[in-house]
């Protein structure tokens, strides 16, 4: 590893504040990738605690950084990517407007010098501030959804609910249901009620993950896209920390390999979400993240290329 890292294969249990020990920095010329958290999670309908998401994410991330090139990928991703620790995004205590308006300022300002952010949940209603900021910056998005839940239910009255993000977003012209799609539903949920495409997890389990990926990849085509995942599209026996779990979800090692197929896909913005290391005795839902986060940003490693 370079000496401008702050760690090196001896250490990796030091310094886990950081996630994958990346340096901490908001200055825009520090990085090509900037890993933000955003430990809000007042839209929480079940149990809360997705506030410790991103603190459990970065500290599960140093099991993974011993290993120089991630398997099955031919390269460090950090050879092609500089990444950095943004840190958080301050959520003011019960005041909803000012942490969307600190998201909006804040990414905005990584987008106009031209950087990429994976967010780190926090309950899934940060989604909603995430795509309006990627929306200003991109225009209408296509989405690829990894969910339990649709996202879509109807919530006139309870915007900041973390159930209704995906009733809204379209509504506001964020993004393109015609082009997006969910992975994983094992809930309730009307197709006529939306227009994105949606692979149950009764049937994800079932298909080829190759199908799965050409499906998302047929759907999603050549637009700048956004990736949301949300953890309880696992089943809880690899992701038992959550607040809504749900049985019957895909395994840790499909919902990996689908990540994977995402190479050539225009992806501008990612997050993970709905991690709560308080009811997981192992950090075994946190590792998911981490893991799946990285995953992520070897995605993005591929598309730019060597």
């Amino acid at each position: 590893m370079s000496d401008d890292n702050f760690i090196d294969s001896f250490s990796i249990y030091a310094n886990r504040f950081s996630y994958m020990g990346r340096p901490l920095s908001r200055n825009t010329e520090d990085a090509d990738v900037f890993v933000i958290g955003l430990p809000y999670d007042l839209g929480t309908s079940g149990r809360a605690g997705t506030r410790g998401g991103p603190d459990g994410i970065r500290s599960a991330s140093a099991n993974l950084r011993w290993e120089e090139k991630r398997w099955p990928w031919d390269f460090s991703v950090f050879d092609r990517l500089r990444v950095a620790d943004y840190g958080d995004i301050e959520v003011p205590t019960g005041n909803h407007e000012a942490f969307f308006e600190s998201v909006a300022t804040q990414y905005a300002k990584l987008f106009a010098a031209g950087k990429t952010v994976l967010s780190l949940g926090g309950d899934h209603f940060v989604t909603l501030p995430l795509l309006r900021a990627h929306h200003a910056h991109f225009g209408k998005l296509a989405m690829i959804h990894f969910d339990a839940h649709t996202d879509t239910y109807e919530e006139k009255d309870a915007v900041y609910n973390h159930g209704s993000m995906f009733y809204h977003a379209p509504r506001e012209g964020l993004i393109d249901a015609d082009k997006s799609i969910q992975i994983g539903i094992r809930t309730e949920y009307t197709e006529s009620r939306h227009e994105f495409e949606v692979i149950s997890a009764a049937v994800a389990n079932d298909l080829k993950v190759e199908t799965i990926i050409e499906r998302i990849h047929q759907r999603v085509g050549d637009s700048p896209c956004y990736l949301t995942f949300d953890i309880d599209c696992l089943d809880p026996s690899y992701a038992p920390g959550t607040g809504t779990p749900v049985i019957g979800g895909l395994t840790s090692d499909r919902a990996l390999k689908i990540i994977r197929g995402l190479k050539g896909i225009n992806l501008v913005g990612m997050d993970l979400v709905e991690v709560a290391p308080s009811y997981d005795h192992a950090e075994i839902t946190s590792l998911a993240g981490a893991t799946l986060a990285l995953e992520m940003l070897y995605v993005l490693g591929a598309n730019k290329g060597p």
